[in-house]
């Protein structure tokens, strides 16, 4: 158990990052997964779209610290992969 008046206001200070934290990491985790079904539908306009917002939300959690950069731009490139290949699939 904390002691320091200071000690006190880091767990208070630590238990609100965290809500805040897991609520950002479900919003990703559920734009992800829409993404997901979007691209295994096989809809390139509509999946385009949403591929673009997903990837403004996984810069922006990874400028806040909620994700690492490199783990953002790993799932970026993987759905651009996806669409990529859903595009390819559309015209050839």
């Amino acid at each position: 158990m904390a002691h320091s008046l200071s000690a006190k206001k880091r767990i208070r200070q630590n238990v609100r990052r965290r809500g805040i934290n897991r609520a950002r990491r479900s919003t990703l985790r559920t734009k992800l997964r829409k993404c997901g079904d979007l691209l295994a539908r096989g809809s390139a306009d509509t999946a385009a779209g949403a591929i673009r917002e997903t990837c403004q939300t996984l810069d922006r959690e990874a400028n806040r610290g909620t994700l690492h950069r490199n783990a953002a731009a790993r799932r970026k490139s993987r759905l651009a992969r996806r669409l990529n290949a859903l595009k390819q699939k559309a015209t050839g």
